[in-house]
C-alpha cells in the first residue's frame, strides 16, 4: 500500500529509494518518477523536498560522506600511534565502505555531483577526505624535509589507488575478476609506493 507524502519521513524514504536505484541502474539510469514510485508517493511530492534528481543524488552523497567520514576517522584512530598503520587502516576502510555502501559510493564518486554543490556537502566531504590527508601528513613527517612530497599529493595518490582497486576489482564488474583479494592488491600496492618514498625498508 502506498504510504502517501504525509508519512513520517518522506525525504529519507526518497533518498533510500534513490540509493537502491543508483545501485541497480547507476546515477543517471533512473527518473524522479521511479524514485517517487519506489518511495510510495506521487512524483509531485518529490518536489516538496528536492528541486530535481541531482539534488536527490547530492543528498545521498552527503549522507554517504557522513558515514565515510566516521569510518575513516575510526580507522585512523585505530592505527595510532603508528602513522603507517593509520594510513593503511584508512585504505582498508575505503574498500570496506565501497563494499558495504555501494549506492552511497556511486553517488559520492561516480555521479558527477560536485562536492561543492552545497556547503553541507562540501563540509562533510572535506572532513572525510581530510582524514586521508592527515594520515599522509603524519607519515610524510617521518621523511627528511628535502625529500618530503606534499601530503596533499600523497593523499591524492592513495585515493586514486584505492578508487582504482575498488572500480576494477572490488565491484564485481564482468571481466575484472582478480586472482588476488582487493585488500591484498591495495596493501601490496601501498607497500611498493611507500618503499619508493623510503618509508618502508626494501626487505620489509
Amino acid at each position: 500500500m502506498k504510504r502517501g507524502y504525509h508519512h513520517g519521513n518522506l525525504r529519507q524514504a526518497l533518498v533510500d529509494a534513490a540509493l537502491a536505484l543508483i545501485e541497480e541502474k547507476g546515477p543517471t539510469g533512473f527518473t524522479l518518477s521511479e524514485a517517487s514510485k519506489a518511495a510510495g508517493v506521487t512524483p509531485a511530492a518529490v518536489y516538496r523536498h528536492f528541486a530535481g534528481r541531482e539534488d536527490l543524488i547530492a543528498e545521498a552523497a552527503r549522507q554517504g560522506f557522513e558515514i565515510f567520514a566516521d569510518l575513516m576517522e575510526h580507522a585512523y584512530a585505530k592505527g595510532r600511534p603508528s602513522a603507517l598503520a593509520s594510513l593503511e587502516a584508512t585504505g582498508r576502510a575505503y574498500l570496506a565502505f565501497a563494499r558495504k555502501f555501494p549506492g552511497h559510493y556511486v553517488a559520492m564518486f561516480e555521479s558527477g555531483i560536485s562536492i561543492n554543490r552545497s556547503p553541507d556537502l562540501a563540509r562533510v566531504a572535506n572532513r572525510a577526505l581530510g582524514v586521508i590527508e592527515k594520515a599522509a601528513s603524519d607519515l610524510m613527517a617521518e621523511l627528511p624535509a628535502t625529500r618530503r612530497p606534499p601530503a596533499r599529493m600523497v593523499s591524492a595518490h592513495i585515493l586514486a589507488f584505492s578508487h582504482g582497486v575498488v572500480e576494477l576489482f572490488a565491484r564485481g564488474a564482468p571481466g575484472t575478476k582478480s586472482p588476488f583479494p582487493p585488500e591484498d592488491l591495495l596493501e601490496s600496492g601501498l607497500g611498493i609506493y611507500l618503499r619508493g618514498l623510503g618509508l618502508i625498508r626494501p626487505d620489509a
